[in-house]
């Protein structure tokens, strides 16, 4: 399976407005009641990714550390199910439970918010400011399954940090790297 990099995007572009399902309670929930008072990070992921796989405990480490901080976390998969049955929408319930998901997992059946969002592999990340304008695209850290480099949040921790303190846009932003969104043929 290759590994595709995040589309390098220019930053500052507003976050495109969605209402998705949230697979964990079935409620349909949009954007504007998502969004955080500080700034939201949406993330494009799914259940059967070794990238994400990786990534997922420091996902909720992140979650529970930044919410109260006024961060909204927003996960969405946007695999085509047909193909890829472990990225369905009921065991996407199961998984955000099973791993204490502190924020909701959105199915995006259509693919279209994975469209507007440029997003291309999980994990896909993007951080937007309290007005929903872009100001991070790029990787969780430099961990990558089968590295001996420890999962940490680094990149996004510091991208939320200088966010919350004002500080203005992380000048150095990698691209993550993950399996590639299994769109609908």
């Amino acid at each position: 399976m290759a590994a595709l990099e995040t589309i390098k995007k220019e930053l500052g572009y507003k976050a495109p407005y969605f209402k998705l399902i949230n697979t964990i309670d079935n409620q349909l929930v949009d954007l504007n009641e998502l969004k955080g008072k500080n700034g939201t990070l949406v993330m494009f992921i799914c259940n059967h990714c070794p990238y994400v796989l990786h990534i997922n405990e420091q996902l909720v480490l992140l979650a529970n550390e930044y919410i109260p901080k006024g961060i909204s976390f927003i996960a969405i998969s946007s695999n085509d199910i047909s193909r890829y049955p472990d990225d369905a929408p009921d065991k996407m319930k199961l998984q955000a439970q099973q791993l204490n998901y502190p924020f909701p997992y959105l199915y995006d059946e259509s693919q279209d918010v994975a469209k507007a969002y440029f997003a291309a592999c999980t994990p896909d990340f993007s951080i937007f400011d309290n007005e929903l304008n872009c100001v991070y695209r790029g990787q969780l850290d430099d961990s990558r399954p089968k590295s001996t480099i420890p999962v940490t949040g680094n990149d996004i921790r510091n991208a939320l940090d200088k966010l919350l303190n004002n500080q203005g846009i992380v000048e150095n932003q990698y691209p993550s790297l993950g399996c590639s969104i299994k769109w609908k043929l």
